[in-house]
């Protein structure tokens, strides 16, 4: 799980002279969240150069819309450009809008300890800053689209699962579908959230976001204002 996972992917390499408490304060997390993100590190002191490290909260991140003109990537467009409608896409378990919808207005923070449904397939100990990848992958299980071994805590790690995922195809945003995964580039590093229609003329997306006045997410459903990296669509 690349910036926040326990052991799906990494995002640092360690160096010679590297201290995990050094590492800890050049990349705003603490020694507590690295043990935690990197379990196979059983001593604070003792570290090997060489050796991958996942960093807690390092890329997965959220910051309101400045306005102004974005551009899309690799052939998604833009977060306000045009989107698609019709049904949302299912899978064996429903709709994975439909999950996400009725979480609405929970706090990332309170969902994780729910003991069934998405809160139960959530990471509970992944800070509650960056949680987007945590509930998207979260939704798509409890919908049956993927199974545990693809959740993924940053936005690059599930994008890359679901990318080798048969039953997911890359669309444009005209092609979107309620429930299709959205991931984006923003100023601090990367957002996933789902497609959620359209709304006066502009497409919505629900996830979880930073907009709780600590910084915290909670789930919301709002038009936003990036460049989209990649739309993956449930084709199974």
């Amino acid at each position: 799980m690349s910036s926040i996972s326990s052991v799906r992917s990494q995002n640092y390499q360690i160096k010679w002279g590297d201290t995990l408490s050094g590492i800890a304060k050049k990349n705003g997390t603490t020694v507590d969240a690295l043990m935690k993100a990197n379990p196979q590190i059983k001593d604070a002191n003792k570290i090997y150069a060489g050796k991958a490290l996942n960093i807690p909260g390092r890329v997965d991140s959220f910051e309101p819309a400045k306005g102004g003109k974005t551009g899309g990537t690799g052939g998604a467009g833009s977060a306000q450009g045009t989107g698609g409608t019709g049904p949302a896409t299912r899978g064996p378990g429903g709709s994975p809008f439909d999950i996400a919808k009725s979480h609405l207005q929970k706090n990332a923070g309170s969902l994780k300890l729910e003991k069934n449904g998405v809160g139960a397939d959530m990471d509970d100990w992944v800070p509650n800053n960056v949680n987007c990848a945590n509930f998207v992958s979260a939704c798509l299980e409890q919908a049956g689209q993927i199974k545990n071994g693809q959740h993924h805590n940053s936005v690059v790690g599930l994008q890359g699962n679901l990318d080798r995922d048969p039953n997911f195809k890359r669309v444009s945003l005209a092609q979107a579908k309620p429930g299709d995964v959205v991931s984006m580039k923003t100023p601090g590093g990367h957002h996933v959230v789902m497609y959620a229609g359209m709304k006066d003329g502009k497409p919505q997306f629900i996830g979880s976001n930073n907009v709780n006045s600590d910084g915290s997410q909670r789930i919301t459903m709002s038009s936003m204002n990036y460049p989209i990296m990649s739309i993956h669509q449930y084709q199974g």
